[in-house]
């Protein structure tokens, strides 16, 4: 399973005139000394945390110090870097264009050193590894795998950023982000990791209530339990049989939400029929809590990926943290370990 390129978004290196006019007036030339190198690592820690001692805290220099460097890459290149509001401190418009283009300088920076290193058998794996996951699958199956992987690598730390939302990866300076699902145009790569196969589950309790399917038709009798979230309701069911014919079923709602842990209580607790992700209900239906329902169909099938935005060096650490997860989640996955049965691909 290779990589591919997302296209649609504008690519994070291209420059509207507004960035044009303020690159104008930034000597990024001065930028490629490496003391400035170092300040503005700092720098982006700093708009990323909103606070010069929070930034400095975490790089273990003094406030005074992380000051005074700041102010002299101010010096160097010619403008204002930060506006303090009532809370925290933001960039100002050459600021923000300074953290866009040079946290693409400071990674590539790293990566050459990393690079170095690892042809000098120092170890190139090093540095802040920065991800972002779902809550419910970051939770169950990455946070558990994280510790094996930091054993392997001494001098890396990692931050995981559990949150359903959306982050904007090169805004938030984050290396990659696990995403299910369709994944929408963009300018990011992304890598599969593992399939991502869903089935439709019901308490027992439940169908013994309401009866068992036997056809697609029948579910327009029941209640539904279903998402909704950024992609809109997901109301519509679409099922296919053995010979590849396709049944679309619109469901009622007894129950919706945008969380998948409330999804799974709710069909847990008998209030109707969920379509679930095998990996986020896979435990209940071995243990008989949660039972499928028109085993016989399957639905669209997706799968897990790990996103990342374009770079022409790719950091040791994003291809270490990669390759790893693969070798971990690929096929066959976890949740799919035998004595599960499920529908036929």
């Amino acid at each position: 399973m290779g990589a591919a390129v997302l296209r649609g978004e504008r690519s994070v290196c291209g420059s509207s005139p507004r960035e044009k006019q303020l690159e104008s007036r930034i000597n990024f030339n001065e930028i490629f000394k490496m003391d400035r190198i170092d300040d503005v690592a700092l720098f982006l820690r700093v708009v990323e945390l909103g606070s010069i001692s929070a930034a400095a805290r975490s790089l273990d220099l003094s406030p005074a110090v992380a000051s005074q460097r700041i102010r002299r890459l101010e010096g160097t290149l010619g403008v204002r870097l930060l506006q303090r509001t009532t809370r925290r401190l933001h960039a100002t418009p050459e600021g923000a264009l300074l953290a866009t283009q040079g946290r693409v300088l400071v990674e590539e920076f790293d990566s050459l050193a990393a690079s170095l290193r690892a042809s000098g058998g120092v170890g190139g794996v090093a540095g802040v590894l920065r991800m972002s996951a779902s809550a419910s699958f970051g939770r169950q199956y990455i946070a558990p795998l994280l510790p094996e992987f930091l054993a392997r690598y001494p001098a890396l730390r990692l931050s995981l950023d559990l949150d359903d939302r959306v982050v904007d990866l090169v805004g938030g300076g984050y290396d990659l982000a696990i995403r299910i699902g369709t994944l929408p145009d963009s300018s990011l790569v992304a890598r599969p990791l593992a399939r991502n196969r869903k089935v439709l589950c019901a308490a027992p309790d439940y169908l013994a209530r309401h009866g068992t399917p036997r056809m697609p038709e029948d579910l327009a009798g029941h209640d539904g339990v279903l998402l909704f979230g950024s992609h809109g309701r997901q109301d519509l069911w679409h099922l296919r049989d053995g010979a590849g014919r396709e049944t679309v079923i619109r469901m009622q709602a007894r129950f919706e939400s945008n969380l998948g842990e409330a999804l799974r209580d709710a069909a847990l607790s008998g209030l109707g029929i969920a379509m679930h992700s095998v990996w986020h209900v896979h435990d209940d239906l071995r243990a008989g809590r949660l039972q499928v329902v028109l085993p016989d169909y399957r639905l669209p099938a997706g799968a897990i990926h790990a996103v990342m935005p374009q770079r022409r060096m790719v950091p040791p650490r994003v291809t270490a943290v990669v390759d790893f997860l693969r070798e971990r989640l690929g096929d066959p996955p976890p949740w799919e370990r035998p004595g599960l049965s499920l529908p036929e691909d």
